[in-house]
Formats: structure tokens, sequence, C-alpha cells
């Protein structure tokens, strides 16, 4: 009887232990950087003893993840990811609204007026071209949206699909907001024509222009400083009609099983701690921290004045415009 008794409590014991588990653990969807999501959440581990189960997505599969799975969320909270969106996840009514302590920090202009979602970094649209590929092709570097659509560069661009990736739908709801939406659409046909591929995820151009397999992408600023730092033969530039920008944002998920432990991850990447280490990997965030050599703040390029509400709202539109009149014809 004592025997049974100990192995009763042993087992009760265990079952404590791995229900202690479960709750300190988190089911997290990321759009971030493959390497800075690993650091960001092996920090926040160190710090909190709290496991962070992540998966990467880029910013159009993690909103269908969420919509698929609306009716039973299989995570907490979508951490980075284009604004745009985190507008649409909002809209969708897969997100809900947080107060976090650390919103203070954030400018009114980057975060959702009814605390949806909040921005915890922002980047501007570029050009980057292989500098060695631009030599062997006689071409220059690109600086303008007109350049991007003549003759010489048929066939030496790439950009991802604005259908599962933000940057690109960015580049899209820029034209459109640039030119008008006739107009705009007009401009997408004539840049197809000089597209060799569509990827899926948008920082995908920028690696590919780093090693030479295309000889220009376009993606965002801070994804190209990195490279560019770490040796590749890079230059980037800036289209000078003016380009969309990228507001790296946070969402709690709708129903999701770690809601409490998500909303004190969610105040922690906006600390200034969770700011420098943004900061390290070449981007801007909005708390002032020290910035890389390089590192391009919005500020210093030339900006179109982003809608992101209208964007966020009109994205599904556009994008099945875009599948229809151009994706369909490359």
């Amino acid at each position: 009887m004592k025997k049974f008794s100990v192995v009763m409590l042993l087992c009760l014991m265990i079952g404590l232990f791995n229900l202690t588990v479960l709750a300190d653990s988190i089911s997290v969807y990321t759009s971030l950087d493959e390497q800075l999501a690993r650091v960001v959440f092996n920090e926040y581990t160190a710090e909190t003893g709290v496991k962070i189960e992540w998966v990467r997505l880029s910013t159009g599969e993690a909103v269908s993840r969420m919509m698929a799975e609306k009716n039973n969320p299989q995570a907490s909270i979508w951490v980075g990811g284009v604004g745009l969106g985190h507008i649409q996840a909002k809209d969708s009514g897969l997100t809900i609204p947080y107060v976090a302590e650390n919103a203070q920090y954030v400018p009114d202009n980057f975060k959702d007026e009814d605390n949806y979602w909040m921005g915890i970094y922002a980047g501007p649209l570029c050009f980057v071209s292989n500098t060695q590929r631009l030599e062997e092709l006689g071409l220059a570097a690109p600086t303008s949206w007109a350049d991007l659509i003549k003759p010489e560069y048929e066939g030496y661009i790439q950009v991802a699909n604005p259908g599962t990736s933000g940057t690109s739908y960015n580049v899209l709801a820029t034209m459109v907001q640039l030119m008008g939406e006739e107009e705009g659409f007009e401009y997408m046909k004539k840049l197809d024509k000089n597209i060799v591929q569509y990827t899926r995820s948008g920082s995908k151009p920028g690696k590919n222009a780093a090693i030479g397999e295309v000889p220009i992408g376009i993606g965002y600023a801070h994804d190209q400083v990195k490279l560019k730092a770490q040796g590749y033969p890079l230059v980037i530039t800036f289209p000078e009609e003016g380009g969309g920008y990228e507001v790296a944002s946070i969402s709690l998920i709708k129903n999701g099983k770690e809601t409490e432990l998500a909303k004190e991850l969610y105040n922690w990447l906006l600390s200034k701690k969770a700011a420098e280490i943004y900061a390290s990997f070449y981007v801007v965030p909005f708390r002032d921290v020290k910035l890389m050599d390089g590192a391009v703040p919005i500020s210093e390029v030339n900006t179109i004045d982003q809608d992101d509400v209208w964007a966020g709202n009109n994205k599904e539109r556009l994008v099945e415009k875009w599948n229809e009149e151009v994706y369909s014809q490359h």
C-alpha cells in the first residue's frame, strides 16, 4: 500500500511538472527575419524562463494561417510582418486590442488607434543591385520607378508576389497611391515584363541579388544593409519619386491559448532591450537606441504619404486584381 502511494505521488508530481512546462510556453507566428527572430526569442526565454515555440511565415502566409485557424487558433501572438497585414488581420476579426505599458514609446502614427497592432520598427522600400552583375551587363543601378520599366532591365529584376509578401504588396499599394489605380496597374504590367521571377518571401530578392543570382531586387532597406555589411557586392538605391515603407508590427491573436503570457511578451517586444536587438540587425526601432552604421531611417529618404489603413482595407481587392491583370499574363 505504501509503495502504491509513493508511485501515485510521483505520478502527481510529474503531472504538475508537465502542466507547469505547458503553462510557461507560448506559441508564436513571426514574420521577422529568421535570424532576428531566433535572437529575440532566445533572449526573452533567457530573461523569463518562458519557452517560445515559433513558426516563421511571410506576412501573407501569417494572415492566411490565422484565417484558416480562426475557430481554433494555434498561436497566441503574431510578431513582425508588414503593418498592412496587421490591419487586414484586425479588419478580419483575427486579433484583439491590448494597451501595453511600453506602447507609450511608440509614436501615434505607427500604432493602431484602437490598439489592435503596434509598430516596433520602420524601414523604407529600396532597390538593391549586385555591382558585379551590373558591370557585366553594362547597366547602371536604377534610381527611380521609371528606370525599372526600361527595356534594358528586362529579365533582370526580382520581386516577391504581393499575394504572399507584405513587402511586395507595399510596392503595389505604393504605385496605386503614387499614380492612381488605373495608371498604377498599367505600371505594374510594364514592370512585369522586366520581372524574371516572383518569390514567396519579400526578403528573398535581396538575398538572390547578394549572391548574383539576379542583378536587381526590390525589398526593404534594412535587409539589404545587413547583406552589404556582410560583404556582398551590393549598391542600395531609393526611388526618386518616393517609396512606401514597412511598419513592422505585433498583434495578439484572438482566442489564443496563452493570451496572458503573450501580453507579457508583447510588452517586452516594445522594451528598450528588444529595440537594441532589432537595431543590431540594421532596422530602425521606434525606441531611442544606437543604430548600426548604414541603417536608414525613413526620415532620410523620400517616402510617399502612405495611407496604411486604405492599403489594408483594399488589400484583398488589389491583390485579386493584380493576379487577374498582371500575374496571369506573366
